[in-house]
């Protein structure tokens, strides 16, 4: 579990100005690598969505149920084997990935509603109220995290359930994204587009919402696909810990409960390895997705490509090139 400041990614400058139905179709990933790491995400959203009810109904699984099967391996009645009580692990980890997922999406919402909220009136305004909203980020930034949130984790362990240790990793870990959000807003404020809204007497909110915002999207994306992974790895981590709420299911709590019990000193490896592998899939998947958005905020990157796309093309087979690829590096 960490909680470290990434760095802040080079963010490329705006040509002009951008819809919010324009800024959506830039985020369509045009690389194989990100359309992977989509389609690695909306399983896991699938296997969230349905999942608990297939292993609860037509499989007559239960995550909680004893089967009186005590460490089993995989097999076919148990795909994933079972538990030391005799409770099924293929029904602990679907039940555990929405569980995971809620708790890890609601903690990234809030770290990146915070991140954009400060960063975009601070950018825009500027002067006073940027000092002050800057001077905050400073605090939090300096702020021990991983302590922290321990200390108000195990203050609110059973007073809210996962969701209360979502709120304790939104609320401590935004800092980071509002400085980047900053940065961007600072070089749009003085654009063109943005100075003509200021001129046809458009308020302040609306000129933050419709000319500024869209514009900041792809650097929300790359912002709330780190914060996803990096708070679900922090929940994890507390919970494997002890400190979060053990009496729910999710990856951390079967991988406390296989530490408690031992389990790889007993060899049962199905016990501790799929929400292992699980994690490292969903993190694998949130970076495939950055390769798509780091081409949208790093005109080297861009650059680089276009490059590599007009050398396939003057090779014969150049016709393998896909077709609004060829038509891109143009």
């Amino acid at each position: 579990m960490t909680l470290a400041v990434p760095p802040t990614a080079p963010l490329a400058p705006v040509a002009g100005r951008l819809t919010w139905r324009s800024a959506l179709r830039r985020l369509i990933p045009a690389n194989r690598k990100a359309r992977v790491g989509l389609a690695i995400i909306a399983g896991y959203v699938l296997v969230a969505a349905v999942g608990p009810w297939i292993v609860q109904s037509p499989m007559a699984l239960s995550p909680t149920a004893l089967t009186g099967a005590v460490l089993q391996p995989p097999s076919g009645a148990h795909p994933l084997g079972t538990t030391q009580d005799g409770t099924d692990v293929l029904a602990q980890l679907v039940v555990g990935t929405r569980t995971s997922l809620l708790v890890g999406a609601l903690a990234a919402v809030v770290s990146t509603t915070l991140s954009v909220a400060v960063g975009l009136i601070g950018g825009y305004y500027g002067g006073t109220i940027d000092s002050v909203l800057g001077a905050l980020t400073n605090v939090f930034l300096v702020l021990p995290g991983l302590p922290l949130v321990i200390i108000l984790a195990g203050y609110l362990r059973g007073r809210g359930g996962p969701f209360a240790v979502a709120l304790v990793i939104g609320l401590t870990g935004w800092a980071w994204g509002a400085r980047s959000k900053r940065v961007q807003t600072l070089s749009l404020r003085n654009r063109d587009f943005v100075l003509g809204a200021r001129l046809l007497g458009e308020s302040n909110l609306r000129i933050m919402l419709v000319e500024v915002l869209p514009n900041l999207l792809p650097v929300i994306s790359a912002t709330l696909m780190l914060s996803l992974v990096t708070s679900i790895l922090a929940v994890s981590g507390l919970d494997f810990l002890g400190i979060g709420d053990i009496n729910t299911v999710s990856w951390g709590t079967m991988l406390y409960f296989a530490q408690q019990r031992q389990a790889m000193v007993s060899g049962a490896w199905w016990w501790f390895v799929p929400p292992g592998v699980a994690i490292t899939v969903l993190g694998a998947a949130a970076g495939l997705v950055n390769f798509g958005i780091d081409e949208l905020t790093n005109p080297r990157l861009r650059g680089a490509r276009r490059k590599s796309v007009r050398k396939s093309m003057g090779k014969p087979g150049h016709k393998s090139v896909p077709k609004s690829v060829r038509k891109e590096a143009r």
